[in-house]
């Protein structure tokens, strides 16, 4: 089997997710423009200087890059048939998987395990399968391989039957259910799913739930994780980069424009989400408007500066999703906006920049996920914040391991509950806030996105 695929290169640290670290735009005259990427994984992986990324054409420019041979060192994409990416990724990863982990779905309908399903889960056997080849080819002898996430689940098994002498890391970012909701898969389903990241030599997570959860599922339904040893990193803010970024030119200007927007000596609510499902954007609305229902103190002196950039758009049921979130912001400012206050300010449009500015001015940062591996806002806003700021946060977020202690704890569900920690956290004494916020900093940077991944590379190598 290794003969097959005896290592076409010399890689000894390679990594591999469905994203890579450029992306591709074709012009309408055929020019090619790369455009870098950023967030946790791409920060890490600076810290590391001879390595091979392996990721997959994600549109039309990846693809063309690949067919004309253009890219960058050290990155190699995948074109992989469209048709089999789209059913892998959108048919599987983000609508059963994600669904699974984060306990999305309503379960009276949905899900429904039917023969479009067996086809779709064929489509990302053979996404994973293209992975776990590539990777087999361009690893050298004995190398560490790092794989990313719930889109490459089955690589790490793959991977070891093809090249039994590598070590092997899987690292998932998301949540893990609990075992009575990851049953909801088909019992074959789940099994392969378990045995495709016990193909690796450690799985690792971002919190100890997340681990144990996995344990659970392991053990209930194959008896245990055999050889795989499990880890858990929490990954940490960049606080150096944060800090220098937030105080640029671009920075301020957006600022300037917000502060004219929320008002004169008005307090900020701030959010920074994509219109993800599970980041509960809708309920975080339904519970402004009942504080502003049931404390007409905060009319007037209180604005919701909610950031909702829209994600997986092709999927018809976020498109829902992010217009039930538009058509609530209009009601609330209907219902009690005048000419002087909008109660809501609204952005669907994706700013870096902006966001850092609204980090930069919150009073208040408002993190209420259903569910979260780990949520890097909560962490990111008390390290940018100019005059601190309180934290309601989602116990149903990764970051409540680490950061519970000095945010203001929620129940995900409960809005009344929400609304009144909204109502405290307005109310939280200057003194106090400062002193929360410097801790929430101090944990929320105490593994930096380097350090993150190097720890992760230094316990895969430790036999």
């Amino acid at each position: 089997m290794v003969s097959e695929h005896a290592p076409t290169s010399t890689a000894q640290v390679l990594v591999a997710s469905n994203r890579g670290p450029i992306t591709y735009t074709l012009g309408e005259d055929g020019t090619l423009d790369a455009k870098r990427g950023g967030g946790g994984l791409v920060s890490g992986l600076s810290a590391v200087d001879d390595k091979l990324w392996v990721c997959a054409a994600l549109g039309d420019g990846d693809r063309e890059a690949v067919r004309r041979g253009v890219g960058e060192p050290g990155v190699r994409m995948l074109d992989i048939d469209a048709g089999v990416h789209a059913d892998a990724y959108n048919g599987i990863a983000n609508s059963v998987l994600w669904f699974v982990h984060h306990l999305l779905y309503q379960t009276p309908v949905e899900p429904v395990f039917d023969a479009e399903f067996r086809r779709q889960w064929a489509a990302y056997e053979a996404y994973n399968r293209a992975f776990a080849q590539a990777l087999a080819e361009e690893a050298g002898p004995e190398a560490a391989v790092l794989v990313q996430d719930y889109h490459l689940a089955l690589v790490p098994g793959m991977l070891r039957e093809l090249r039994p002498d590598l070590r092997i890391g899987h690292f998932s970012h998301t949540p893990w259910a609990p075992v009575d909701y990851f049953r909801l898969l088909p019992d074959d389903i789940a099994e392969q799913l378990l045995r495709g990241i016990l193909g690796a030599d450690r799985a690792a997570f971002l919190t100890r739930r997340w681990a144990d959860a996995f344990i659970g599922c392991c053990t209930e339904i194959l008896g245990g994780t055999g050889r795989t040893r499990i880890g858990v990193h929490g990954l940490g803010a960049d606080a150096d980069f944060l800090r220098r970024r937030s105080r640029e030119a671009d920075v301020d200007e957006r600022m300037a424009a917000l502060r004219e927007q929320v008002g004169e000596g008005r307090k900020t609510i701030v959010r920074v989400d994509r219109t993800e499902l599970s980041k509960n954007i809708v309920r975080g609305l339904h519970a402004y408007r009942t504080l502003l229902e049931t404390r007409p103190e905060w009319r007037e002196r209180v604005v919701h500066v909610a950031f909702a950039y829209p994600s997986r758009q092709d999927l018809s049921v976020y498109r829902d999703y992010t217009a039930a979130v538009q058509t609530l912001a209009t009601e609330i400012n209907g219902a009690y906006g005048t000419e002087s206050w909008t109660p809501v300010v609204l952005h669907v449009k994706d700013d870096f920049a902006r966001s850092l500015a609204a980090y930069r001015l919150a009073d208040v940062a408002l993190v209420n996920p259903i569910r979260d591996g780990m949520n890097l806002v909560a962490k990111e806003v008390p390290v940018v914040s100019d005059q601190g700021c309180a934290l309601v946060l989602s116990r149903e977020a990764g970051a409540y391991e680490e950061l519970g202690e000095d945010a203001i704890v929620v129940n995900p569900y409960d809005v009344v509950g929400t609304a009144d920690a909204l109502h405290e956290a307005l109310s939280m004494g200057a003194e106090e806030r400062t002193g929360r916020t410097k801790r929430l900093a101090e944990a929320a940077t105490a593994l930096p996105p380097q350090q993150w991944f190097l720890d992760q590379l230094e316990a895969l190598r430790q036999e």
